[in-house]
C-alpha cells in the first residue's frame, strides 16, 4: 500500500509538499529570498551540523513550526517517521508507544492496519534546514558580539570620563546577554583591565558599571586577590550605601564572590559602614532581590566570628526579628541562621530577649518551613528561654510553644531536634503545675 504523503501546514493557510516548495515559499524564514535560505542550508550541510546539538543549543522560545513537533513528546523531531494513518512522530517515541502494547495512532486513536513506520525524509530535511539556518545565524551573531566586546576592551584602554562610562555600560549589556562574550572578556585580559578602573578616585558611575561586569565573570584566584585591595573594597562599600538598587545588589554579589577565596581575611568585612549598608538593603521591602542578596552576604559574614559582635552592635537582631513574618522561605532560612549564630553571643542573646517579637515570631516558624528552619528556631528559643526561664518560658508557652514542641517530638524529624524539643518542653513546664501545663498544651494546640 503506498504511503500517505503528508501536507505540511506552515502557517497562513499554505501547504508545503516538499523541500523545494518549502524553500521557494519561505517556510524556512529569513525574508531574504530562497537563494539566501538555500545558501545557509548548503553551509549547514557542508559543515555537517548535528541536528540534536542545534536543537539543544538554540533558544526555542522562538516559534518552531508545529509540523516539526512530535505530538507525543511536544519536542522537535530529530528522526521523524510516518504511520499508515499519515501522522508523523519521533521514531523513539512511537516505538515506545508500540512497546507499551498500543497499536493505535496516538493522535487519531485509529487502529493501525500496518504497524510499520516510514522515515519522513522530506520533513527531516525541512527540520534540518530550519534549525541549521537559525543555528548559523546565532553563531554569526555570537561572533559579532564577541568582536564588539574586543573593540570595547580596546576602547576602555584609551578613553576616560563619560566615554568610559558608555563603553562600560555597553560591555555590561553584552556580557550579561551573551555567555560567549564572558569567555572572550576573560581570555583577552578584561578582568584585570576592568579591575584596574576601581580605586580611590573612581566615580560611582564608572564603578557601578565595572562591578556590574565583574559579577558576571568567572574570577580566578589572582583576580579576587587584587579586588580585595583596601581601596577597591572601600569603593564597593561606598556604592553599597549610596548606589542604585542594582548597584547595591551587584556589590553584595561581588563581595560574596571574594569571600569564597581561601585567603580571605575577616578584617575586609569588619566595617561598620558595610554592615550598616547591608542592613539597610535587607530592610528595604520594596526590593525582594535586595533582601535576598543582603541576607546571603550577611549570612556569609556571620561565619567569621570576629565580625559577629559588630553585627549585634548595629542593631541587626531586632531588625531581623521584625522582618521574619514577611520573608520568603529561602530568606527565612538565612535570617534564622544569622539569628542562631548571634544567639551564641551574650550580647546576641540579650538582644533577642529584649525584642518583644522574638518569641512569637520564632515560635510560628516551628514545623512550618523546613527542618533546617525548625533547627535554627529551636536553638534561638532555647538560648532565650535558658537566659531568662521564668520570664521567657511563660511567654513562649502563651505563644503556643508547648504544642509546637509536641509536634516536633511526634514527627519524623532528626532525633537531635526531638531531644532539644524535649529539653525545651521541660524548661517551659517548670513554671506550671502538671495540670495547668497540660491544659496550656491542649489550649494552644486547639487554637493553632
Amino acid at each position: 500500500m503506498p504511503m500517505f504523503q503528508p501536507m505540511f501546514d506552515v502557517g497562513g493557510g499554505g501547504h508545503v509538499l516538499d523541500l523545494e516548495t518549502a524553500v521557494k515559499d519561505g517556510v524556512l524564514g529569513g525574508g531574504g529570498g530562497g537563494g539566501i535560505i538555500c545558501g545557509v542550508a548548503a553551509v549547514a550541510v557542508a559543515e555537517k551540523l548535528d541536528l540534536k546539538k542545534m536543537i539543544n543549543e538554540l533558544d526555542l522560545s522562538s516559534d518552531v513550526p508545529s509540523v516539526f513537533i512530535c505530538p507525543i513528546s511536544l519536542e522537535p523531531m530529530q528522526d521523524p517517521v510516518t504511520l499508515c494513518t499519515g501522522q508523523t512522530y519521533e521514531r523513539s517515541n512511537i516505538l515506545k508507544w508500540f512497546s507499551l502494547g498500543h497499536f493505535t495512532c496516538p493522535t487519531t486513536m485509529q487502529e493501525l492496519w500496518d504497524d510499520s513506520v516510514t522515515p519522513n525524509r522530506t520533513l527531516y530535511h525541512l527540520i534540518y534546514s530550519w534549525f541549521s539556518q537559525r543555528y548559523l545565524l546565532m553563531k554569526k551573531r555570537s561572533e559579532d558580539v564577541q568582536g564588539r566586546a574586543s573593540e570595547l576592551l580596546e576602547t576602555l584602554k584609551k578613553v576616560k570620563g563619560q566615554a568610559r562610562v558608555q563603553a562600560l555600560k555597553e560591555l555590561q549589556q553584552v556580557v550579561s546577554a551573551h555567555a560567549s562574550v564572558k569567555k572572550t572578556v576573560v581570555e583577552e585580559g578584561g578582568i584585570a583591565l576592568i579591575s584596574s578602573l576601581l580605586g580611590p578616585f573612581t566615580s560611582h558611575a564608572v564603578g557601578s558599571e565595572a562591578i556590574g561586569i565583574l559579577v558576571h565573570l568567572n574570577l580566578d584566584s589572582d583576580s579576587k586577590t587584587k579586588l580585595m585591595e583596601p581601596a577597591k573594597i572601600s569603593l564597593m562599600v561606598d556604592m553599597l550605601n549610596e548606589g542604585s538598587i542594582e548597584t547595591k545588589i551587584n556589590c553584595t554579589r561581588l563581595i560574596e564572590m571574594l569571600m569564597e577565596q581561601k585567603d580571605f581575611r575577616s578584617e575586609i568585612v569588619s566595617s561598620m559602614s558595610l554592615l550598616v549598608g547591608l542592613l539597610r538593603l535587607v530592610k528595604n521591602k520594596r526590593y525582594p532581590n535586595g533582601i535576598s542578596s543582603g541576607l546571603s552576604l550577611l549570612k556569609m559574614i556571620c561565619s567569621h566570628k570576629q565580625v559577629t559582635n559588630m553585627v549585634v552592635t548595629i542593631g541587626a537582631v531586632p531588625q531581623l526579628v521584625e522582618l521574619l513574618p514577611d520573608l520568603n522561605p529561602d530568606c527565612l532560612e538565612s535570617a534564622l541562621f544569622i539569628l542562631d549564630v548571634l544567639s551564641n553571643l551574650p550580647e546576641g542573646r540579650s538582644a533577642l530577649k529584649d525584642c518583644p517579637h522574638t518569641i512569637p515570631n520564632v515560635v510560628r516558624l516551628l514545623m512550618r518551613i523546613s527542618e533546617s528552619c525548625t533547627q535554627y528556631a529551636l536553638s534561638i528559643l532555647w538560648a532565650v528561654c535558658k537566659l531568662a526561664p521564668e520570664e521567657c518560658a511563660s511567654t513562649a508557652v502563651e505563644a503556643g510553644l508547648a504544642a509546637k514542641l509536641l509536634l516536633v517530638i511526634q514527627s519524623g524529624c532528626n532525633p537531635v531536634l526531638k531531644q532539644r524539643s524535649a529539653e525545651l518542653l521541660k524548661l517551659c513546664s517548670l513554671n506550671y503545675t502538671a495540670t495547668i501545663f497540660i491544659s496550656k498544651c491542649k489550649l494552644t494546640r486547639t487554637i493553632q
